[in-house]
C-alpha cells in the first residue's frame, strides 16, 4: 500500500496575514470560495441574495441573484431596514476618512521634520564652508564629511 504523500487539507489559523501579497491571494481565493457558496444557496433554496465586499484596497465587489440592484431595491423598499444600512456605510466611509487623515498628518509630519533637518544641514554646511576645512568642529560632521577630511589629512602624510 502506498503512504500518503501530502497532508491534505489542514485547518488554517485565522489570523491577519502579515504579507500584503499573500493577503490579496487569499482575499481573491476567499471571494471566489464566498460568491461559490452563495450560488448553492440560490440553486439549494431559491433564495434572493446579494453578497458585497470590500477588497483590502476599499474596492466594492458583489455577486447577486438575481442580481444586485434588484435585491436592494427590495431590501429598501423596508424604511427601516434602509436607515441601519445607510448608517453602516456612512460610518465604514468616515472611518476610512479618519484612517486617511491620519496617514496624511503622519507623513506631513514626517515631511517636515526632513525640511528642518535639511535646512539645518545646508545652514552647517554654509558656516563650515566659510572656514577652512580644518576648522570644522568633527562632532557636527555627518559621516560623508568625514570621509572626505580623512582624504584631506591622508593627502598631508
Amino acid at each position: 500500500m502506498a503512504t500518503k504523500k501530502t497532508k491534505g487539507r489542514q485547518k488554517v489559523e485565522l489570523k491577519r496575514i502579515d504579507n500584503q501579497d499573500d493577503r490579496l491571494i487569499t482575499f481573491s481565493k476567499r471571494r471566489s470560495g464566498i460568491y461559490k457558496n452563495a450560488s448553492e444557496l440560490v440553486v439549494l433554496t431559491g433564495a434572493e441574495i446579494t453578497v458585497i465586499v470590500f477588497s483590502p484596497s476599499g474596492k466594492p465587489l458583489s455577486f447577486g441573484h438575481p442580481s444586485v440592484e434588484s435585491v436592494i431595491n427590495r431590501f429598501l423598499e423596508d424604511p427601516s431596514s434602509m436607515d441601519s444600512t445607510y448608517h453602516l456605510v456612512e460610518a465604514r466611509r468616515r472611518m476610512r476618512i479618519e484612517e486617511l487623515a491620519r496617514k496624511y498628518d503622519e507623513m506631513q509630519r514626517q515631511l517636515d521634520e526632513k525640511k528642518e533637518t535639511s535646512h539645518r544641514l545646508k545652514g552647517k554646511r554654509k558656516e563650515n564652508d566659510s572656514k577652512g576645512w580644518w576648522d570644522a568642529p568633527i562632532e557636527e560632521l555627518d559621516l560623508k564629511d568625514l570621509i572626505e577630511l580623512e582624504k584631506k589629512f591622508e593627502g598631508y602624510k
